[in-house]
């Protein structure tokens, strides 16, 4: 299984949004930093995210979602919220880490 991490604000990079497109069923995808912003309710992206929950499991970093002035219950439903041990136990447990920069 692969992890995508994605650490860019969809509204300044396409990353989300190729990330979205080449992932494979089954994958998880994590969205950190910056990237927590794809995983807002009301934003243009809440269809991709919407969407993408059908074949993959997606998750935020909640400390990156706190840290942007963000609460758990902005995010699109569906998402997962980890934090640093989760983020860890999903790269550990992926075969592979994709960064989509």
């Amino acid at each position: 299984m692969t992890l995508h991490t994605v650490n860019k604000s969809p509204f300044d990079k396409n990353s989300l949004e190729n990330c979205l497109r080449f992932a494979r069923q089954g994958h998880n995808i994590l969205l950190f930093e910056d990237g927590v912003y794809g995983a807002l309710k009301g934003t243009r992206f809440e269809g991709l995210i919407t969407e993408g929950l059908k074949s993959y499991n997606i998750y935020v970093l909640e400390p990156d979602v706190e840290a942007r002035g963000m609460r758990a219950d902005n995010v699109v439903d569906g998402i997962k919220t980890v934090d640093y041990a989760g983020f860890v136990e999903l790269a550990a447990e992926s075969k592979r880490v994709q960064p989509w920069l």
